[in-house]
């Protein structure tokens, strides 16, 4: 998946012109002023990687088609309304927390249940997987025992879609067995300065 945060819906074009297909980006708003660039490119899909508050379910279910960073019953069950109101198909992987860190957000692993629980009252939702995120480092293998949680958890409640690893650690995560790598300065260069954005 192409990480196209910050960057310009004309860098998303050139890069669906090169064969990149799946799209990753963090914010709804931002988005959302991209979004009527990019309407006419068929084959794209476009993943929500960033927090997701239960207000912005609604134009999210509009917007993307696959919300990674689900982590809790609540927002699992209002994106299942608005999907149903909306007519609209959504994909849902289970954000899982595994760090010690206060910044990352996400489901302790504990949560889990609960979530798998709950979306089987949520028919209009596909829930394929796990994503997580962990600590950053300098080194790739400080990365793989998170990889390999993650692994681990998606085997034990039957998943088969692995979100985790980015341009730095993607190697480890690829031999941990992720199923989807989230790469963006890797393959877009360092991400512009906010008033540098709209000429990238």
């Amino acid at each position: 998946m192409a990480v196209s945060k910050k960057f310009s819906a004309q860098r998303i074009r050139e890069a669906y012109a090169a064969g990149l297909r799946e799209f990753g980006e963090n914010y709804v708003q931002e988005f959302a002023g991209k979004h009527p660039e990019l309407a006419d490119l068929p084959e794209a899909r476009f993943h929500l990687i960033g927090h997701l508050q239960s207000n912005k379910a609604r134009q999210a279910s509009e917007l993307f088609q696959v919300v990674e960073t689900v982590d809790s019953p609540k927002l699992l069950r209002r994106l299942d309304g608005v999907a149903g109101e909306l007519q609209a198909a959504v994909e849902v992987l289970f954000e899982v927390k595994l760090s010690q860190e206060e910044s990352k957000t996400g489901a302790l692993p504990e949560q889990l249940p609960d979530l798998v629980r709950a979306a089987e009252e949520c028919p209009q939702l596909t829930i394929s997987g796990l994503m997580t995120v962990p600590p950053w480092s300098k080194n790739p293998e400080d990365s793989r025992p998170y990889f390999r949680k993650l692994a681990a958890l998606s085997r034990q409640y039957g998943f088969s879609t692995l979100s985790m690893g980015m341009s730095g650690d993607f190697e480890v995560a690829i031999e941990e067995g992720a199923t989807t790598i989230r790469v963006g300065t890797a393959l877009f260069g360092a991400r512009p300065k906010p008033s540098a954005v709209a000429n990238t």
